[in-house]
């Protein structure tokens, strides 16, 4: 009775007495972000000890940094389907355990070849961690709180390379590259340790109190979000035809485009072109990804829930931060003709800051597009078409790089993609809405 008091005299903001444990879980989350991205990093940083200990070209070096994204995409649609039928917590013990093999693995090996296996070994090791953070935000917290949590999740990659990239060069001008790799696998097995004992889905956690777990379902059928049964859900197929993913699916590779290009070849671009020496490369690569992991968490993540519990319209929010952001993105193009270091920052800050506004509120759509049954196979969906983007970015930057000896024609495309992006939300996303209850299993459930 009284639990039922404290829920009903407080419609906007939850109160003080209903406990935090779901943000527990938002930091458990964020934390395991941070640390793959520590091994995804890793690769960049090592880029010109691994041209000269391997004596590859820029080209290889472009086929070596996609070699991830090829296992982490080819895994993307039916880890959607496995998250669905076994969960996040045995999903995401299974990856985060071979993640951490995968960076020993690559610390170890003897030859090219070797290498390019631990990097497809740490892609399947990946593939769950954003599709299972989407589902995880989607059954810990109400529709109102999503954008924040999510924000922690997508901060941590930005963050990942802001303190990631400067730590682990000194590891590697110290101690040489194979063990910065050891390093990040350490890191790694730590997290696969926690996870696996403090992760648990809200009806199986021990910790969690009822007025907490009333907080979250109250909130959840408030807000319009369907709790649909398993015949509800739809095969990805169906979902992939809909006008809803697709739109997201397209503005969200135009994102993952410029990330994985700025992931894998900022310090580079920063050196060659800048003159800029290793050390402070490294050191200069952190100032955007700071900037954006600011802009992911205030923008994307706190003011979009401040505007959302203020009563503003929860679609119109979410769409002015997703399109105005990738919008922003297009400063890429401006340091495409930087002359110094300044402006390249500047710029690059500017890309960043905005596409880091824009993809917590990307990443939160899932649970908010699809019936609960949905929601893993729609973010491996979407993932999919990011990790594809990521691999185009990666091989074609390198054929760009190495044909002009410039990074201009590598931004102007990037540029270009996300102006077709930016299309894709305005014209097919829609509006962001929770799917109507079907009258039958075979509806539909999209369809408006």
């Amino acid at each position: 009775m009284q639990n039922d008091q404290i829920l009903a005299n407080h419609d906007s903001h939850p109160p003080a007495a209903i406990p935090g444990r779901r943000w527990r879980i938002a930091w458990l989350l964020g934390i395991g972000i941070l640390v793959n991205y520590f091994d995804r990093v890793n690769l960049s940083v090592s880029h010109n000890a691994l041209i000269g200990a391997f004596g590859i070209s820029d080209v290889v070096f472009g086929y070596l940094s996609s070699a991830y994204n090829w296992t982490y995409a080819a895994c993307q649609l039916p880890i959607g389907v496995i998250l669905d039928k076994f969960g996040v917590r045995r999903v995401g013990r299974v990856g985060t355990f071979l993640w951490s093999a995968a960076s020993f693995a690559a610390a170890a090996t003897p030859n090219l070849g070797g290498f390019f296996g631990a990097r497809f070994l740490l892609g399947v090791g990946e593939a769950p961690a954003f599709p299972a953070n989407a589902k995880a935000i989607g059954l810990w917290f109400p529709a109102r709180e999503r954008s924040l949590a999510t924000a922690l999740n997508d901060a941590a990659a930005k963050f990942a390379s802001a303190i990631g990239v400067p730590i682990i060069g000194i590891v590697l001008i110290h101690t040489g590259w194979r063990w910065s790799f050891a390093f990040t696998g350490a890191i790694s097995f730590a997290y696969f340790i926690y996870f696996s004992r403090v992760y648990r889905d809200p009806g199986d956690d021990p910790e969690l109190t009822e007025i907490e777990r009333r907080y979250i379902d109250d909130r959840n059928s408030s807000q319009g979000a369907q709790e649909h049964d398993e015949e509800e859900a739809s095969s990805l197929g169906q979902l992939i035809a809909q006008r809803k993913v697709l739109g997201l699916a397209l503005g969200f590779g135009a994102y993952n485009y410029v990330f994985y290009l700025l992931l894998y070849w900022l310090p580079t671009y920063l050196s060659s072109t800048l003159h800029i020496d290793l050390l402070h490369s490294f050191v200069y690569t952190s100032v955007p990804w700071f900037f954006a992991t600011a802009t992911d968490l205030a923008i994307g993540g706190w003011l979009v829930d401040f505007l959302v519990k203020r009563g503003c319209n929860s679609s119109t929010v979410r769409r002015v931060v997703l399109i105005g952001g990738t919008a922003f993105g297009l400063g890429i193009l401006g340091a495409a003709h930087a002359h110094n270091a300044t402006q390249a920052l500047v710029w690059i800050s500017v890309s960043l800051g905005g596409l880091a506004a824009a993809a917590p509120v990307a990443w939160s759509l899932p649970s908010l597009i699809a019936a609960r049954g949905n929601v893993g196979k729609v973010g491996g969906i979407i993932n999919f078409c990011g990790q594809i983007s990521g691999i185009t970015a990666s091989i074609l930057t390198g054929y760009l790089v190495s044909a002009f000896h410039s990074y201009a024609w590598a931004f102007a495309v990037a540029g270009a993609y996300l102006a077709v992006g930016i299309a894709g939300y305005l014209f097919l996303l829609g509006k962001i809405e929770a799917p109507r209850p079907s009258l039958s299993s075979n509806q539909n459930p999209f369809r408006r």
